[in-house]
């Protein structure tokens, strides 16, 4: 066997996957054009050792290595894919570009209902903080009232 033959076909296999990887704005495809790469080496791998004649098949058990460490890159670049595609609703490469929090950028959903407390009480005028965090916390919380520090007339 002439080894140009696998060396061209992993030539061209590597280059699709480098032309995957730069062109590809979806992380998916990303991820798949990286496997194409290693799989590229892989090929040269085993097409040297076997071109070489090497008693140990050095080229065949670093070939074994590879594919589990890509199989464990896979498994890790999925579970990183979901949980962005969880939090960021787009596994799109350009609108990931940013490590900020979305809800802080506003990329996230206007649809969803404030979750902190709310600034003013319509029941009880007046600033919003007074000062004292417990008094605070007892304006928002019933659960963290200070029966001392309780208002007259207040039934909450």
């Amino acid at each position: 066997m002439h080894i140009v033959y696998p060396a061209v076909v992993s030539a061209l296999l590597f280059s699709i996957g480098v032309y995957g990887v730069l062109a590809r704005r979806n992380t998916i495809l990303v991820l798949m054009s990286v496997e194409l790469m290693l799989n590229a080496v892989n090929l040269n791998l085993v097409a040297f050792d076997v071109w070489l004649r090497d008693r140990l098949h050095s080229g065949q058990v670093l070939t074994l290595f590879v594919i589990v460490i890509a199989a464990a890159e896979v498994g890790l670049g999925l579970a990183i894919i979901l949980a962005l595609y969880r939090n960021r609703r787009t596994v799109d490469l350009d609108r990931l570009r940013s490590l900020s929090d979305p809800a802080a950028t506003g990329s996230r959903d206007t649809n969803t209902a404030p979750t902190g407390p709310p600034l003013s009480d319509p029941a009880h005028p007046g600033p919003a903080t007074t000062g004292s965090r417990e008094a605070d916390l007892a304006h928002v919380d019933p659960a963290h009232a200070d029966p001392a520090a309780a208002r007259p007339g207040d039934t909450t």
